[in-house]
């Protein structure tokens, strides 16, 4: 069973120094949003870097994604392993609880995550595809399974041609900034702690 904590206790924790968050999302999600007090370790990297932080027993540790869903697979990573002897905690609703509960967000920019601009692009495509090839174009169906092994490949390997190529794009580079709410870290809205 997962331990939870809720916003409330979680940023009592964080405050007090009792406590280290865990942000597990991927990189590009936790760019463009994240707790003031957290630390990125995104879920695909966790197995190999969570042993080697040295997280002292005496501090509770707390994972964090979106929702709740990826936070509560870290615990249950983290607490396979023997030398991590910190409580462990998912944070109940994630971000979107935390934002629910007016806790210290850092928005760093604005428009769409390249995680949902992948998944619309190749969706399209996809559809796209199949259409043509419920049209008589037998190329269509092709296409479309070439680009779902594409997807599959990068859900496994953690590496995305398209996710790279759209992170290059004049719509996602760094200056497409929303206001920053200043964190209680003091480190104006422009932590990555």
């Amino acid at each position: 069973m997962v331990n939870t904590v809720t916003p409330q206790q979680a940023a009592q924790w964080l405050a007090n120094g009792d406590a280290i968050l865990i942000d597990v999302r991927e990189a590009d999600e936790f760019s463009a949003e994240h707790i003031a007090y957290a630390n990125s370790l995104p879920l695909s990297k966790l197995d190999s870097l969570l042993p080697q932080l040295g997280i002292p027993a005496s501090r509770k540790v707390i994972f964090q994604c979106q929702k709740g869903g990826r936070g509560q697979t870290a615990c249950a990573n983290a607490g396979s392993y023997s030398d991590i002897t910190a409580e462990i905690y998912n944070l109940e609703g994630g971000l979107n609880a935390w934002k629910a509960e007016n806790l210290p967000v850092i928005l760093k920019k604005t428009g769409l995550p390249i995680f949902r601009q992948v998944q619309i692009i190749a969706g399209g495509l996809i559809a796209f595809f199949t259409i043509l090839g419920f049209i008589g174009l037998t190329f269509g169906f092709i296409i479309a399974g070439v680009i779902g092994t594409a997807l599959c490949f990068a859900g496994l390997t953690g590496w995305c041609g398209l996710a790279m190529l759209l992170s290059v794009m004049p719509w996602n580079k760094a200056g497409n900034t929303a206001s920053k709410k200043s964190c209680d870290a003091g480190c104006g809205g422009n932590c990555h702690s």
